[in-house]
């Protein structure tokens, strides 16, 4: 069995830095992964929030042995070709450590859907998860994707180098029932 602690990255932790510090003691203290919370805007009493992903990448850098990663990513709120490009760079960063996590999202984080005038249809969130995922799973594995969707189109892309990881980086996904 492996143990991993996931991160919120809200006011005394918005800071790439110091979530990057808490890493390498994590990583010093035997934990096998760290995983940051993926969010744009919380409820409050929270007021300062930091990107994830600019976290993972300081994380990858300061880090030699844990896995990292989201936990989770909406991928129906960000573009699966920029996940792709943006994941497969930490993987390379982190030497094949990254673990995709990706979900449906949540409104009830503070509006961090509907104050940007995401969907908040549920079973839409999902459909665009489902196609997002096929396109993004030929991405990041450096297939030929051509893909004419209901939420996405791609056509004639392949992205390299792809993915570390021998076999390609886990994607976890997350649910709440």
């Amino acid at each position: 069995m492996q143990s991993g602690i996931f991160l919120p990255i809200f006011d005394e932790l918005a800071d790439p830095a110091t979530l990057a510090r808490l890493a390498v003691r994590a990583e010093d203290r035997g934990w096998d992964g760290v995983f940051l919370w993926d969010h744009v805007v919380y409820r409050p009493p929270t007021v300062s929030a930091t990107d994830a992903w600019i976290a993972l990448a300081a994380i990858a850098a300061a880090t030699e042995r844990v896995q990292l990663g989201p936990m989770v990513t909406p991928l129906a709120r960000r573009r699966p070709w920029i996940v792709a490009r943006q994941a497969v760079a930490l993987d390379h960063l982190s030497g094949g450590r990254f673990v995709l996590g990706l979900g449906l999202g949540l409104d009830s984080s503070g509006g961090e859907l509907s104050r940007f005038g995401e969907e908040l249809d549920d079973r839409r969130r999902a459909g665009m998860l489902d196609e997002g995922l096929g396109v993004l799973t030929g991405l990041l594995a450096g297939e030929h994707v051509d893909h004419h969707g209901e939420h996405y189109t791609v056509e004639d892309v392949t992205f390299r180098p792809a993915a570390a990881r021998p076999g390609g980086m886990p994607i976890w996904l997350a649910a709440r029932w």
